[in-house]
């Protein structure tokens, strides 16, 4: 079995993983691996959180998108396995643990300032790659949200 995509053909071992790790990997021309990854625990760890029904604090911002059938479906079966999860906490669940996921592929570019050492003495230097902005970023429009909603 394999699912069609239109950079590639997964195969069905891959196919496991979540649309979100799949659309991801097609974004970075990477094969996701299956099994117990680190990617595939946090699917897992998700897929748990859906059982036990739990609710996570949201922003006052609704967001609308438009999904290719595929995801259509693919989010359809998912909320059809846990009924108990609205298509939209799904879909904001399944985002979030692609933002962790695309987050964590970001690679780290050393810089020239050593920042730490570790247990052994060796030197450890700053990351001079995407990840650094990422967080900033994230912290900036992280305060700014709660700011707003704050009033």
């Amino acid at each position: 079995m394999s699912i069609r995509n239109p950079r590639r053909t997964f195969t069905a071992g891959e196919a496991r993983l979540s649309h979100a790790s799949l659309w991801l990997s097609t974004m970075s021309n990477t094969r996701p691996s299956a099994g117990t990854d680190e990617v595939g625990m946090k699917i897992r760890e998700l897929a748990e959180q859906w059982e036990q029904n739990a609710k996570g604090r949201l922003t006052e911002t609704a967001y609308a998108i438009h999904l290719d059938v595929e995801a259509a479906a693919r989010l359809a079966a998912i909320a059809e396995m846990y009924p108990k999860r609205t298509p939209d906490e799904l879909l904001g669940e399944l985002i979030g643990a692609a933002l962790e996921e695309l987050e964590a592929s970001f690679p780290y570019v050393r810089g020239q300032q050593v920042v730490a050492t570790d247990e052994e003495g060796n030197p450890l230097y700053e990351d001079v790659g995407p990840t650094p902005r990422f967080l900033e970023l994230s912290r900036r429009h992280l305060q700014e949200i709660s700011d707003r909603e704050a009033l």
